[in-house]
């Protein structure tokens, strides 16, 4: 009988990730100057079982606006099996709305979408391969229409508030936000910074005492261009 293949486990600024893809993804975070929480809360559902989201981020734009600051679950999947996408849907805005009687008062409606206690979540899988920085939001690069598994999609909005539409991270003075697939949704934040980002995470190496090279930025949180061509390279 084979033995599973399990994730490597890996200390990280502080954290044991419970693989190389989630110290990857923490790495994209230093990169944009992001503060986040790994593992911060477990959470009942509904039908008694435990779900436990990998990150928990600050939003502060969404579909390429600022928004009212709302803390953003952000799960890491390699492979999407049942067990996990039920809890997903389960926990996340994913289907929030199938069944609610739209002909209700607006009041009405709103305490039945409340009462279900859905939370915002994101569904991210490998570390996209971006190149430059329209790739950002490019669905080749992002896959936010491919399927996971059980109707499941990364950098979606589906589980973040319902709406089957692509979302893609972006960051602006150490603020976290998400873009929208459409030309006008795309305004917000510093796509290159992000872009610079995306190819930090992918090139971090953790064996034999590796310390991953996180993208320059200053006091702001702005990204030192030069700085961060002279360690990866150029990019459009």
């Amino acid at each position: 009988m084979s033995e599973i293949i399990k994730p490597i486990e890996t200390i990280y600024h502080g954290y044991r990730f419970r693989s190389r893809l989630e110290a990857r993804w923490a790495v994209f975070f230093d990169s944009l100057g992001v503060k986040y929480e790994y593992e911060p809360e477990g959470f009942r559902l509904p039908d008694g079982s435990m779900y436990l989201p990998d990150f928990r981020v600050m939003c502060h734009a969404s579909r390429g606006g600022d928004c009212e600051p709302f803390p953003l679950y952000i799960e890491v999947k390699g492979n999407m099996d049942e067990a996990s996408a039920k809890k997903i849907k389960a926990f996340s805005w994913y289907n929030a709305y199938e069944g609610i009687n739209w002909d209700l008062p607006d009041d009405e409606i709103e305490t039945l979408i409340k009462s279900q206690n859905r939370q915002s979540l994101m569904i991210v899988g490998d570390i996209p391969e971006i190149s430059d920085a329209q790739d950002i939001y490019d669905d080749r690069y992002m896959g936010c229409y491919d399927n996971l598994g059980f109707h499941l999609h990364p950098f979606n909005y589906e589980t973040i508030d319902g709406d089957h539409f692509g979302a893609f991270p972006s960051v602006w003075e150490r603020k976290f936000g998400l873009l929208g697939h459409e030309g006008h949704y795309l305004s917000w934040g510093d796509h290159i910074h992000t872009a610079y980002a995306y190819i930090a995470a992918r090139r971090a190496r953790f064996e034999h005492g590796e310390r991953p090279q996180i993208v320059p930025m200053d006091y702001r949180g702005r990204i030192q261009l030069l700085k961060a061509q002279d360690i990866f390279g150029a990019i459009a």
